[in-house]
């Protein structure tokens, strides 16, 4: 496909660069939701882990998930609070 003489050939540096401030802009909301999927999974995983050793049945996943739930939102409250 030829290239019309008002577009820039490509430059991986312009890409890179690009990439680069994308990636900075969005690092708090990442951040964030990396932690709240994080504190779910983990603190859920550990009831679970707690039920499995004590047979205790659902109770301590459901702590876990409670508990993962809360921090997580927490945490997203406070980045989006920083910003």
């Amino acid at each position: 496909m030829p290239k019309s003489s008002k577009e820039q050939p490509f430059s991986y540096s312009k890409a890179a660069k690009s990439l680069q401030e994308n990636a900075t802009r969005a690092g708090t909301a990442a951040s964030a939701s990396y932690t709240l999927i994080g504190a779910i999974v983990l603190l859920g995983g550990l009831g679970y882990g707690f039920d499995a050793w004590r047979g205790t049945g659902p109770w301590g996943l459901f702590i876990g998930l409670l508990l993962g739930i809360v921090v997580g939102f927490y945490e997203l409250t406070k980045a989006i609070w920083r910003r």
